[in-house]
């Protein structure tokens, strides 16, 4: 392609348009140098011959084959553009248009290049080389155009991608907070259950405590009632002790106490002891009795 722009690229001569002699021999000049291609000394040659005539068709369009050749194809646009109006109309206008078209075909600007060329067609139809210009910018902004959309479909694709990564990463990240919070609700109960677990541990040792304490309580009112029967039972003893006692002292102090009795016959003194026995076993029958009433009642009161 770069052999069709460099081969196809038009320099009007210095005949095509009246010149002044001052700017003529700068144009002039400025062809030699560019036929030589030292472009640098054909760019100064065209300036020299602008500096005469600002207005000068040759000196600007020469100079934008200068540019272009220099890869400069911002300037060359600038001076094609310049000369546009006026090269336009004329016979030059098809080769103005087509090295406009290469310069744009040159900074990719496809669509630019199309248009460039087909004003180069509607002065010259039958210029080949720029109908073939013309077809390679057109398939080269077809590429452009599927590269374009091939891009945005890989971007869409990226950005559904991206969007699904989120998703999913949001996702997780709801379930991971869902599970953290089952988790904390868990430890939640364990703690209380645990909780309540020690607290009825503390009420079942309070109530073994008290269960404890009850046996204690039993068996201390076991030993009130044993001690309490002991006490019963040695006051009635020392009753009883006690009242034989008497019955003995009294019996001394009577003997003592009065004058010998007169003698008594052998059955009057064993009506007399049978009397006394009777009276003795009277006495213990009654204690006895007593005794056995103790008895029971402390049965009854064990039993209940």
């Amino acid at each position: 392609m770069k052999r069709l722009l460099l081969m196809t690229l038009i320099v009007l001569s210095s005949g095509v348009i009246t010149f002044a002699q001052s700017d003529r021999s700068q144009v002039r000049r400025g062809n030699r140098d560019f036929r030589k291609e030292k472009y640098q000394e054909a760019e100064i040659g065209y300036k020299k011959a602008l500096l005469a005539d600002s207005l000068s068709n040759a000196a600007n369009y020469n100079l934008g084959n200068t540019y272009f050749r220099m890869e400069n194809y911002a300037e060359a646009d600038k001076c094609y553009k310049a000369v546009a109006d006026s090269l336009g109309k004329l016979d030059k206008g098809a080769d103005l248009y087509h090295n406009m078209g290469n310069s744009l075909l040159a900074q990719k600007n496809y669509q630019g290049a199309i248009e460039a060329y087909k004003n180069a067609l509607r002065r010259n139809p039958s210029d080949m080389d720029t109908k073939s210009n013309l077809a390679y910018a057109q398939k080269m902004l077809q590429n452009q155009q599927q590269n374009q959309d091939q891009n945005q479909d890989q971007n869409q694709d990226q950005n559904q991608d991206q969007n699904q990564d989120q998703n999913q990463d949001q996702n997780q990240n709801q379930n991971q907070d869902q599970n953290q919070d089952k988790n904390q609700d868990q430890d939640k109960n364990q703690d209380q259950n645990q909780d309540q677990n020690k607290d009825q541990d503390k009420d079942q040792d309070q109530n073994k405590d008290q269960d404890q304490n009850k046996d204690q309580n039993k068996d201390q009112d076991k030993n009130q009632d044993k001690n309490q029967d002991q006490n019963k039972d040695n006051q009635d003893n020392n009753k009883d002790q006690n009242n034989n006692q008497n019955n003995q002292n009294n019996n001394q102090d009577r003997q003592q106490g009065q004058t010998p009795p007169p003698k008594i016959t052998p059955q009057a003194a064993q009506q007399m002891l049978q009397a006394i026995q009777d009276k003795e076993k009277e006495t213990q029958d009654k204690v006895k009795k007593e005794k056995a009433l103790l008895m029971q009642s402390k049965q009854k009161e064990k039993n209940w």
